[in-house]
């Protein structure tokens, strides 16, 4: 019921842009660990060993902020407020709202022939050079983008909620904002962000697999083609370079009957990702939107599972 409360409290305000919103100060704390363990002519080992202490003192100080809560919610005495307050704090810890409205403003920009505002804005929520995308470029970017999202921004956080209680949630939404600061593969991160990505990796291992699931149902429910879906996902899915990533991309890509991957652009490097899905149809912006549906479609009835498990289980 929580997690259900939390996704309409999401639905309704969206997330907030504040300097309190807890990822942000998720990230405050991250970058002032990496202030004070960071340096740049430490060896590769002392590197790899702080950059762990560094995941083990965030990990632990969330987990204890989150038992914090708990305990003091306890204490209230009114039942809805405690189950307001916990499905407020959860609500944080999810994006579903965020993740759609990006994807709707793109679409927008994109039947408006407005090529030069989507470049711009597809720049907020991916990585790679966007100046010269073409709009199937960006219909690409952002199909790839919310289809992997489901899994970090809605159903990993859900997950570990319905396992663990807040306090889990909340390590798991730090150890994937530690993993977006931190897990990069360049000279600085290779070692001291190691711990981070891996960390990343384990968590979303459960959840990638149950979001591809999720949306071979969803594609059923909205009558796409759920065939393809379960066959581009044997196929395709550890063609990513994530162990988990390509469960999701590869699942939407056959759900919609595109193709996903390609030549990407990182600070005027071009580089290769494998490709996942058959191009039937050509990339366009109504691709985003059907990919924004099978997220809702996927967290609803993800959240009816958390339901019959708090009910029957």
């Amino acid at each position: 019921m929580i997690a259900t409360i939390s996704f309409l409290i999401d639905m309704l305000i969206g997330d907030p842009r504040s300097k309190f919103h807890p990822v942000v100060l998720m990230g405050n704390l991250i970058s002032f660990c990496e202030k004070i363990f960071y340096r740049e002519n430490d060896g590769n080992i002392k590197k790899l060993f702080k950059g762990f202490l560094l995941v083990a003192i965030v990990i632990c100080v969330n987990y204890l902020i989150g038992l914090m809560i708990i305990y003091q919610t306890e204490r209230i005495e009114i039942d809805a407020a405690k189950i307001f307050i916990e499905a407020f704090i959860l609500s944080f810890m999810i994006s579903p709202k965020s993740l759609a409205e990006a994807g709707e403003e793109l679409y927008k920009f994109l039947i408006e022939g407005k090529i030069e505002n989507a470049r711009y804005k597809v720049g907020w929520i991916v990585g790679r050079d966007t100046d010269k995308l073409d709009e199937s470029e960006i219909v690409r970017a952002t199909v790839e983008t919310v289809s992997e999202n489901t899994v970090d921004g809605i159903i990993s956080p859900l997950f570990f909620y319905a396992i663990g209680g807040l306090p889990l949630a909340m390590v798991y939404r730090a150890a994937n904002t530690m993993d977006s600061m931190l897990g990069y593969k360049n000279e600085k991160y290779i070692y001291f962000g190691r711990a981070a990505a891996r960390l990343d990796d384990i968590l979303n291992l459960i959840p990638a697999r149950l979001t591809a699931m999720l949306f071979i149902i969803s594609a059923m429910i909205l009558k796409l083609d759920y065939k393809k879906s379960i066959e581009m996902m044997i196929r395709d899915a550890k063609k990513h370079p994530s162990p988990n990533g390509g469960y999701a991309e590869a699942t939407v890509a056959g759900a919609l009957n595109i193709r996903l991957g390609g030549f990407n652009s990182y600070f005027g490097k071009i580089s290769f990702r494998e490709y996942m899905g058959d191009p039937l149809e050509n990339l366009s912006p109504k691709h985003i939107l059907l990919t924004i549906k099978l997220m809702y479609t996927s967290t609803i009835l993800f959240l009816m599972i958390i339901l019959i498990w708090e009910r029957f289980l």
